[in-house]
């Protein structure tokens, strides 16, 4: 029998409607007064929930809308993908190239924008941030950028603009206050070396908005993320923000890469190298499958040492991502072949709580949250 989604357009208009200051599900209740009690581990030891650019299993993600929903699903951290403009604004998007995630294509004032550039060592063809004024990109609208997986978030193709990372943090201010919970964002620093290349580097830009907001200080609701090492011991030494070294299951960091430095992302979760990102960051935010990885026939095996490792080294760990669509969970927690039918992700988040996990980043806060409860016992 076929396994569909129930409810899930349901329970996400009824998070929108939440206007009573309590979060529906929400790991950390009212009184959770600072960000350092949420995530810093200070009075506060749960496994934290991000939201992966909002809770993009609802709405198109990096959209207002879909950290307004991530809010009120009662996560109390939201994933911010930055990347310029090129009047030297942050917008949040998972990349520069926008065709994906916009309707920029059907723009024909923009049609002479589209070119190919070699992004990290990928050829890459659409359109790009660093090409668009905050005020150009302010004219087209997001769409769903996996409708294969997502065909209900078609529904909102469209209707909602992209968003500086100014806007994310004041909507992130405004909604703490209503919700009563202190809120707020990790923001990632996308391709680093590649805008530093290109003479429109993001850290600059980042540094002068945490600074602008007041969150450059070592309980900000504020931490920084990048997949680039070097980028992240020059901004431990420019903000008082905490960080987080992401890592992936294969490959390199691209600075090490352009810099001709052998080292890959399997030597930065070795113990020598988990104690040197300790020496800049606070945390560690590995794909999943460093953790616990995938036998041959795409099943969970056993936890690797990593989580030990890095609690060794004194890192907190949280993991990506997260979704409840049968593509990207296990093979046997699949529910069907269907691309857009949700598996028993419960099962997997389970696991990754069972091996010590200090939280993770998910795409539907609401499930997330939901087996967080289950693992605490609430």
């Amino acid at each position: 029998m076929k396994r569909k989604r129930v409810g899930v357009l349901a329970l996400a208009g009824l998070a929108l409607l939440s206007v009573t200051g309590f979060a529906i599900g929400s790991a950390n209740a009212a009184e959770s007064g600072s960000a350092d009690a949420a995530a810093h581990g200070r009075g506060h030891h749960d496994p934290v929930i991000i939201g992966h650019r909002g809770a993009p299993g609802y709405r198109p993600e990096h959209t207002l809308a879909s950290y307004e929903l991530a809010y009120r699903m009662g996560v109390d951290w939201v994933d911010v993908d930055l990347v310029p403009t090129k009047d030297g604004q942050l917008v949040a998007r998972h990349e520069p190239e926008i065709g994906g995630t916009t309707d920029v294509a059907k723009h024909p004032e923009f049609a002479n924008r589209k070119k190919t550039v070699v992004l990290d060592g990928v050829t890459t063809t659409g359109w790009f941030t660093q090409d668009f004024t905050l005020a150009e990109l302010k004219t087209l609208r997001a769409v769903e950028r996996i409708p294969q997986n997502r065909p209900h978030n078609t529904l909102y193709n469209g209707r909602y603009q992209i968003a500086s990372y100014q806007e994310v943090l004041d909507l992130t201010k405004r909604l703490g206050k209503e919700l009563r919970r202190t809120l707020g964002t990790y923001p990632e620093v996308k391709h680093s070396t590649f805008f530093q290349t290109i003479g429109n580097p993001t850290e600059p830009k980042l540094v002068a908005i945490l600074k602008r907001n007041g969150l450059d200080r070592p309980d900000a609701p504020a931490i920084i993320q990048s997949f680039e090492v070097s980028n992240l011991i020059a901004l431990h030494k420019q903000v008082r923000t905490p960080l987080l070294q992401l890592t992936s299951a294969t490959g390199a960091p691209a600075d090490f890469v352009a810099k001709g430095d052998p080292r890959t992302y399997k030597d930065l979760v070795t113990p020598q190298g988990l104690r040197d990102i300790a020496k800049y960051a606070k945390y560690l935010g590995p794909e999943k499958a460093q953790i616990i990885p995938l036998d041959a026939a795409g099943n969970l095996t056993r936890p690797t040492a990593l989580v030990a490792d890095a609690h060794q080294a004194g890192l907190q760990v949280q993991p990506y991502t997260f979704r409840n669509e049968n593509p990207f969970l296990p093979a046997n927690l699949r529910s069907s072949a269907e691309p857009d039918a949700y598996g028993d992700v419960f099962t997997e988040e389970a696991a990754f709580f069972r091996a010590g996990v200090d939280g993770f980043f998910a795409d539907q806060p609401d499930t997330a949250l939901e087996a967080l409860h289950a693992f605490l016992g609430r």
